[in-house]
């Protein structure tokens, strides 16, 4: 009998679902691999099978001495962690090379992780997730689904939406639609040195999403200096990344180097 769920996890038990997943890791014959939330262990056991080395981290008390017993080899180590607080950097230095990282994450934690994941040093990530967030990742200024989250993510990563996951894959089912992407870390220089502040001018221009970006920069930046912004009238989601640069370089000059013509 499939076990009960006790941290709002949907396991997921199509194999081609999880075949699809694995092959959109690429080759990890020579790499290490980070799964965070292995649940049941059915990605596991085919990655032990194709990765030179696997951490898994489940943060379930039960799942994961189960998992540790049906899994735990000189490839594969589980460990009982919260993955907010797994040490990617340690884990890449003792292994000698960069981490791919793989997960079927909980809707609850998703953000962090992502938010985690994309910052880190690693050739790919590759995520199953609610089809709702995907769709936030992948889409363009002007699009209903285009926010922060995506704006945030696009900063650190290239991300690629690979396939759709009906509920059906899971037990037990979800109430909605999942999907797999991939994170390629690292893709994109524009030549933001601090990068938290840039992203709180970010926050700032969503705050209040329908307004215009004057309405919401005005009580920071002053009436005077955002009238004459060409953007003023805009909306945060018709502002592309490289917009959000520009407008950040003229309230913080100093802190962005000038972009060279490529």
């Amino acid at each position: 009998m499939p076990q009960k769920p006790k941290l709002g996890q949907n396991f997921l038990h199509d194999q081609n679902a999880i075949r699809r997943i694995v092959a959109a890791l690429g080759d990890t014959s020579a790499q290490t691999v980070v799964e965070i939330g292995p649940g049941q262990g059915a990605i596991t056991g085919i990655l032990a099978n194709q990765a030179a080395c696997v951490i898994a981290i489940e943060l379930d008390r039960e799942l994961a001495p189960r998992l540790r017993s049906l899994l735990g080899s000189d490839r594969v180590t589980v460990l009982e962690q919260d993955v907010l607080q797994f040490d990617f950097a340690a884990a890449a230095a003792e292994a000698r090379q960069k981490l791919a990282v793989v997960g079927n994450l909980p809707y609850y934690i998703t953000s962090p992780i992502l938010e985690k994941t994309a910052a880190l040093d690693i050739p790919r990530a590759v995520f199953l997730i609610q089809k709702e967030v995907a769709q936030r990742l992948v889409a363009q200024p002007g699009e209903r689904d285009y926010g922060f989250l995506t704006v945030r993510t696009a900063l650190f990563a290239g991300v690629r939406l690979r396939f759709d996951v009906k509920p059906g894959a899971f037990h037990p089912p979800p109430k909605v639609d999942s999907a797999v992407v991939t994170l390629e870390p690292g893709q994109r220089d524009l030549g933001i040195s601090d990068r938290a502040a840039f992203l709180e001018f970010v926050g700032l221009c969503f705050r209040h999403k329908r307004k215009s970006l004057r309405n919401n920069l005005v009580e920071a930046y002053g009436k005077e200096q955002i009238d004459a912004w060409p953007e003023a009238r805009l909306r945060a989601e018709q502002i592309s990344l490289e917009g959000f640069r520009e407008m950040w370089q003229r309230v913080a000059p100093a802190v962005l180097p000038p972009v060279r013509p490529a």
